[in-house]
């Protein structure tokens, strides 16, 4: 391997890379105390001779609540005292250097349960068939005679008993089992339940530590700014001024299109750097419009070619002979990450070493991108995870600040340098959901019936702009999550005589990301809004309309009727003081989970939305924990309908107008409706829970409006429509 590899050829050579020696760091002051006496089982399972047992979790926490749910599938196996049970972060330096032990660390698309569920549930079997075999072979009596709970083995026919942390050194000298069978779930009794989270007392009480908080030794601050304008470079600056400002240490180029100051605090740093006036070299994006951006999608709604997502049948000759036809055009903006922690890194850097510590979805990731920023091999670099303020995707495939963090403490060798973003370089550098319009056309017979469905859409493609070697032949498979036909990911929950869904990738040079949801979010509105759109033109209902199409999706329509009728669909909605209330339907299946909501809406007659309630219902196979899933439906409904009636960045002279929250507004708590879940868990697979539920927001509230108003809203966000009766 090469002093210094890319971030993809560092990663593509993960599995192979057993043989780095990295050492091994545990934050905690306490835990790396008793890591140094305690045991290890195997790479999942620590027990402490005071019976605590550390539980390692991969994946990262970002308030979704993870890092208890896997926890708890390992105490689950391992049959051990809940009461004792605490967690440590293993490394991404580490997890190479054990040829990959914990496996993934990429914490994104709600994988980070349903992906690893079952290999931590092996390590937590594992562990405990190692502890009652040490335990059985100091009494000299068969395994199989012993019984486990609560972290005590017990022999009932010699009435012995003993804890995990009496035989956990004997235990950790056995060679793992080959067989490691696992319980079925119906017998489970942790996970299932409904258990608080570990991670919230430290929460509340101000003990948990994030990125921002982070303090070392000897440590200084550094704030950015990058050119505006995306694609643009940095000529040159003026420093003389800056560097004779109070608590200034060292004014630093990042790359071709940053400039960074370092101080003795981050606010003296912050000062700093807004008091320079770079010389950029803005591009030819500098002269790129909103009215640009939207015109070059709305032309790839009509253009001749598209990739092909799902296809059945022959739209064109149906559309074509339909008795009556119905067309829509639907737009979504461009949309920001806006997490409540900025994107911040610590970073030291010697000639011999780069340790980074930074909130993270993905360490891996990370720490490619250390290693490459620091000219390392990764066997030199390590970094440590720290819980995220916030992620949504922002943190996850791409790690810019790192390498911001990694190259500007290289100016300052020894010394650990913290990177934090201000509020307006987070939100005027991110990597932003992308922008698609989508022109749906249905062919009707005599009858109403649907007989086909072409539904165009135009847009920016995010693997082109993060990952372009998973693009093949123009098609970028995440464009149709939602729309797709088996799979088992994300799978269109209706059957059409006659369907194409396509997509013309138009892509602007505002960069793309993986944003909470993906691309499930407008899909599940372009097609729910339109199928509802279907309902109304042909005086059908619109639960009876979504019925008809369901008929070979019994796991859709299942979530779809449990919303409905816990919501009271059929009957009228009782009005709120004095208005009248509308109710509004949407489904989806999205990252391996089926979703479905009711919505309940007034409008006044100047046109005031207030969203009274939303009846949400879930089956993602297995719920680990349902309170868990329950905070997390009541989450996405945040988010989904903060981008709903707010969610929107622009483009203006090639840059993002939107700069701080006074634009780019959140929901705020009076704005929030009541939230009723049904965790409907029918078993047989493992989806997630973090995203899918934030794709029926939008639409189950649109549909709701137009019941109310008669007015189809399309393009969103709300805050730019009048929904003042038609």
């Amino acid at each position: 391997m090469s002093a210094v590899v890319s971030r993809r050829e560092f990663l593509g050579s993960a599995a192979a890379a057993g043989s780095l020696v990295v050492a091994f760091h545990i934050p905690d002051a306490a835990a790396q105390g008793a890591a140094k006496t305690a045991p290890e089982i195997n790479a999942w399972v620590v027990v402490q001779p005071d019976e605590t047992v550390v539980i390692r979790i991969a994946r990262s926490e970002m308030g979704q609540g993870t890092l208890t749910g896997l926890a708890q599938l390992v105490a689950e196996e391992l049959e051990c005292d809940w009461a004792r049970v605490t967690t440590e972060y293993p490394t991404p330096g580490q997890n190479l250097a054990r040829n990959r032990a914990w496996g993934n660390f990429s914490t994104g698309g709600s994988r980070g349960i349903r992906e690893s569920q079952e290999y931590v549930r092996k390590g937590g079997a594992a562990a405990r068939m190692m502890l009652v075999q040490a335990a059985a072979d100091g009494w000299k009596v068969p395994a199989a005679e012993c019984t486990v709970a609560k972290g005590v083995i017990t022999h009932a026919a010699s009435r012995r008993s003993v804890s995990y942390g009496k035989v956990a050194a004997a235990a950790a000298k056995l060679t793992p089992p080959s067989d490691v069978p696992l319980k079925d779930p119906k017998d489970w009794k942790l996970a299932g339940q409904r258990l608080a989270r570990l991670d919230t007392v430290d929460k509340t009480n101000g003990r948990q530590i994030y990125g921002t908080d982070l303090q070392l030794p000897g440590m200084l601050n550094a704030a950015i700014r990058a050119c505006p304008v995306f694609g643009g470079k940095l000529r040159g600056v003026d420093t003389a001024a800056v560097e004779k400002m109070p608590g200034v240490k060292k004014v630093v180029r990042v790359g071709d299109n940053a400039v960074a100051v370092v101080a003795d605090t981050w606010w003296r740093a912050k000062k700093a750097v807004d008091a320079l006036q770079p010389d950029w070299d803005y591009g030819a994006n500098a002269t790129v419009q909103q009215a640009d951006i939207d015109a070059t999608l709305k032309a790839g709604l009509d253009a001749p070619q598209a990739a092909v997502g799902n296809s059945n049948g022959d739209v064109k000759t149906a559309l074509a002979g339909a008795a009556k036809r119905i067309e829509a055009v639907y737009a979504y903006p461009h949309q920001n990450h806006a997490t409540m922690e900025t994107m911040n890194a610590t970073a030291k850097w010697t000639p011999e070493r780069c340790e980074v510590w930074t909130p993270t979805q993905n360490g891996e990731a990370a720490l490619a991108a250390a290693a490459e920023a620091a000219g390392m091999k990764p066997a030199q670099c390590e970094v440590y995870k720290i819980h995220l303020g916030g992620g949504f995707g922002r943190r996850g495939a791409i790690h810019d600040w790192v390498r911001q963090a990694v190259l500007i403490a290289k100016e300052l060798p020894g010394t650990p340098v913290k990177l934090i973003w201000s509020r307006e370089e987070d939100m005027t550098q991110g990597r932003y959901h992308p922008i698609t319009q989508c022109k749906l056309q249905a062919g009707l017979d005599a009858a109403g019936n649907i007989t086909a469905l072409h539904m165009r859409i135009s847009g920016q493609s995010i693997l082109a702009g993060v990952f372009p070697q998973n693009v093949r032949d123009g098609r970028d498979p995440v464009q149709f999550q939602g729309l797709n036909n088996g799979g088992g990911e994300a799978m269109i929950g209706y059957s059409f005589p006659h369907l194409l869904v396509d997509h013309a990738m138009r892509n602007p040079h505002v960069p793309p990301g993986f944003w909470r949801g993906v691309n499930l979010n407008q899909n599940t509105i372009y097609l729910e809004c339109f199928l509802d759109e279907v309902a109304h033109a042909t005086g059908q209902d619109p639960l009876a309309l979504r019925r008809k199409l369901m008929a070979g999706h019994p796991k859709h329509l299942a979530v779809l009727n449990a919303a409905a009728e816990r919501a009271g669909w059929g009957t009228p909605a009782p009005d709120v003081g004095g208005q009248k209330v509308y109710r509004g339907l949407a489904q989806t299946h999205g990252f391996g989970s089926y979703v479905a909501a009711c919505a309940e809406v007034s409008v006044s007659a100047d046109g005031a939305l207030k969203i009274h309630r939303i009846v949400a219902a879930t089956d993602p196979g297995h719920a680990v924990n349902p309170q868990q899933i329950e905070a997390q439906v009541e989450g996405s409904f945040v988010y989904g309908l903060a981008a709903a009636l707010y969610g929107e960045c622009t483009v203006k002279d090639g840059r993002i107008v939107q700069a701080n929250f006074d634009t780019y507004p959140s929901l705020r708590i009076a704005e929030m409706p009541k939230v009723e879940t049904i965790v409907m868990p029918s078993g047989g697979f493992w989806g997630g829970v973090g995203e899918p539920t934030i794709a029926v927001a939008a639409p189950a509230v649109l549909n709701a409006i137009f019941a109310a108003t008669g007015v189809r809203v399309r393009t969103l966000p709300l805050k730019n429509q009048s929904l003042k009766r038609a």
